[in-house]
C-alpha cells in the first residue's frame, strides 16, 4: 500500500510522491519566548511521527526546523526578565531541546534562526522589490497582495473572505489592507539591523521563506506547522516564495497539526492558559506523555486532559512487559509480518496513530500471552519492538517521581520473570514471586492481555 497524506493545499488525501531524494521537509518551529508547552509537544511529536514513518518506508529525509529568535514577544519577555532578547531566546531554545529529547523527538538536521539568516532575508526583500511584488514606504516594506492572483489558494480565503481578521482601514503607506510587512522600521530601544530602507527587522512571514530557500531550495516536498499558521503565515509564505522564485508549488504537500485546547481556547503562551512540558515531565514519565499525544490523529484538535495522561501511564505496563519479554537470540529470526503490515497500513493512511496504537497493543497482548518465547513469541516481540521504534515511545526511561517510582522498574522485572516462568509451566517459583510481591504491598492482576500490577 502506498503512503497517502492529507494535503491542506488540495483539501484531500493524496499519494505521497516526493520530488526527489532526499525528501525535503520544513517545519515552522518555536518562537522561544518561554518554555515549550503541551501544544508545542503535540506539534513536534506529530512531525517526528511523520518523519519516522517516512524513514520506515525507506525514504531519506532532510528535516529543517527554524527558531524565530527575535520578535515582539521575545523583546517583551526580555524586558520582563531583565535580560536581552538574545539571552531569552537562547534560554528557551535550550529548554526546547531538553524537553523534546526526553519525549523522543529527534532533532532536525538543521535549525536555522532568524538572526543568523538576516543578510539573506534582506536580500530576499530586495529581490521582491526588484520583481515589483513589494514596495517601500518610510522605512517599512510591504508585499503587494494584488500582484499575486493566486493569493488565498491554501486557506481558501479569497475576495471578501480574505479580509476576515484583517484590518479593514488602510494603514499609512499601504496600498491594500491585505498587504503585509516584509520589513519593519526600528522602534526606539528595540534590536535592529541595518538595511537599504534604514534600521529595522523583518516581518514574520519573510523569515521562513528565506530559511526554506537557504536550506532546501526553491521547492520542497513537505511543509509542516500548526493549523493556526495556515492563515496568514503559510498563505503569505506561498505568495512570497512563488513570487520570488517563479517555482510553483512552493511546497508540494502541506501537513498541519491540530491544536491543543483548554476548553474552547487553543493553548498558547499569549493567552496564559498553557501547561508547560517541563511541568508535565515532573508528574508523568516521557513515554506516557508521548503515548497520550499519539492517541489523537495529528489533524484532529485535542482537548488537554490529565486523565488521558493517567490512562497512558497505566497502559505503559502492558507495553513494557512486551518490550522486555525473555532475552533470547531468536529475535534475529525477524518480526511477524501480519501484525507489522497491519500497523504500517494504518500509518500509510495519513499517519493514523489511533489505529497504529490499536495494532501495537494487540501485538503487546499477544507477546505477553506467549511470554515472548518460542518462534511465534519471538517474532511477535520483534514486530512489537519495530512498532515502538516507529512510534518513538521512549520505554526505557522510567518516571522518578512519586512514592512507588524507584521500585517500578524492579517490580516490572519481577512481573516479566513471573510471566516467563508461567509460560514454561514453572508454577511454584511463579507463585512465590506473586506472594513475595503481595507481602510488599504489590497486587498482581492476571488477565487476557497479560499481568498488571498496582500498589495496594
Amino acid at each position: 500500500m502506498a503512503l497517502h497524506v492529507f494535503n491542506t493545499l488540495t483539501s484531500r488525501k493524496e499519494e505521497f510522491v516526493p520530488l526527489g531524494d532526499p525528501v525535503r521537509m520544513y517545519v515552522c518551529g518555536m518562537t522561544p519566548k518561554f518554555h515549550p508547552h503541551i501544544g508545542h509537544a503535540r506539534l513536534f511529536v506529530g512531525v517526528d511521527l511523520i518523519r519516522r514513518t517516512l524513514e520506515r518506508r525507506g525514504y531519506r529525509v532532510r528535516h529543517i526546523q527554524n527558531f524565530t529568535d527575535i520578535d515582539d514577544k521575545i523583546i517583551a519577555r526580555a524586558q520582563q526578565e531583565g535580560g536581552t532578547a538574545e539571552e531569552v531566546a537562547r534560554k528557551y531554545t535550550d529548554s526546547y531541546f531538553e524537553s523534546m529529547a526526553r519525549i523522543g523527538v529527534q532533532p532536525a538536521h538543521e535549525f536555522p534562526s532568524v538572526t543568523a539568516a538576516m543578510p539573506r532575508i534582506i536580500e530576499y526583500v530586495e529581490g521582491l522589490i526588484q520583481r515589483e511584488y513589494a514596495y517601500e514606504i518610510d522605512g517599512d516594506v510591504y508585499f503587494e497582495v494584488a500582484r499575486f492572483p493566486e493569493y488565498g489558494k491554501l486557506s481558501g480565503r479569497t475576495g471578501e473572505s480574505g479580509m476576515v481578521g484583517v484590518r479593514k482601514e488602510l494603514e499609512a503607506g499601504k496600498r491594500d489592507p491585505r498587504d503585509f510587512a516584509l520589513w519593519k522600521g526600528a522602534k526606539p530601544g528595540e534590536p535592529s539591523w541595518r538595511s537599504p530602507w534604514g534600521p529595522g527587522r523583518p516581518g514574520w512571514h519573510i523569515e521562513c521563506s528565506t530559511m526554506v530557500r537557504d536550506t532546501l531550495g526553491d521547492q520542497i516536498d513537505i511543509h509542516c506547522g500548526g493549523q493556526d499558521l495556515i492563515f496568514p503565515h503559510h498563505e503569505n509564505e506561498i505568495a512570497q516564495s512563488e513570487a520570488f522564485t517563479g517555482c510553483a508549488p512552493f511546497a508540494r504537500y502541506w501537513l498541519h497539526i491540530g491544536l491543543v485546547t483548554t476548553g474552547s481556547e487553543k493553548m498558547a503562551h499569549s493567552l496564559m492558559n498553557f501547561t508547560t512540558l517541563e511541568e508535565m515531565l515532573q508528574k508523568y514519565e516521557p513515554a506516557a506523555i508521548r503515548l497520550y499525544l499519539l492517541g489523537t490523529h495529528y489533524r484532529a484538535p485535542m482537548v488537554f486532559s490529565e486523565q488521558g495522561l493517567i490512562d497512558a501511564s497505566r497502559n505503559l505496563r502492558t507495553l513494557r512487559s512486551a518490550y522486555g519479554g525473555v532475552a533470547t537470540n531468536g529475535d534475529d529470526d525477524g518480526p511477524a509480518a501480519g501484525p507489522l503490515e497491519r500497523f504500517e497500513a494504518f500509518l500509510d493512511d495519513d499517519f493514523n496513530t489511533a489505529g497504529a496504537l490499536g495494532a501495537l497493543f494487540d501485538t503487546a497482548h499477544d507477546v505477553n500471552r506467549l511470554g515472548g518465547v518460542g518462534q511465534e513469541g519471538r517474532a511477535l516481540r520483534a514486530a512489537f519492538r519495530t512498532m515502538i521504534d516507529v512510534l518513538g515511545v521512549p520505554l526505557k526511561e522510567e518516571r522518578q517521581t512519586g512514592s512507588d517510582a524507584p521500585a517500578a522498574p524492579f517490580i516490572d522485572l519481577l512481573v516479566e520473570t513471573r510471566t516467563s516462568l508461567r509460560a514454561g509451566l514453572q508454577w511454584e517459583p511463579a507463585d512465590a514471586i506473586r506472594e513475595g510481591l503481595k507481602k510488599l504491598g504489590v497486587v498482581l492482576e492476571d488477565g487476557p492481555g497479560g499481568t498488571e500490577w498496582r500498589m495496594e
